[in-house]
């Protein structure tokens, strides 16, 4: 996993903590967002959400063709060879993306 600067916790809307793994921050269209990867028990699941980044604060994606030009900018930068194994990202923000799991 990695450092402790690469874990970011984040409270969802009933105030309970999640921890996420940063994967990566990438570019697209000139704005930032952020891959993070849920830890479930202290241990990385196999999927990974997506939020813009603006200052400081996550947003959570609802535009779908935003959210589709981010999963595959993603997709295609992990397409390089690489010894880690990368999360996928489950299809449209619908898919559990955004709000942390209750």
């Amino acid at each position: 996993m990695g450092d402790d600067e690469d874990l970011i916790t984040l409270l969802d809307e009933d105030g309970v903590e999640h921890e996420f793994s940063l994967v990566q921050v990438l570019d697209v269209d000139q704005r930032r967002y952020a891959i993070l990867q849920p830890l479930l028990g202290g241990e990385e699941s196999e999927t990974a959400v997506i939020f813009r980044m603006e200052d400081d604060t996550l947003i959570t994606i609802e535009d779908d063709a935003e959210f589709e030009r981010v999963r595959q900018a993603f997709e295609a930068a992990e397409e390089e060879p690489s010894d880690e194994q990368v999360p996928s990202i489950p299809e449209g923000p619908a898919g559990g993306q955004g709000e942390p799991p209750h």
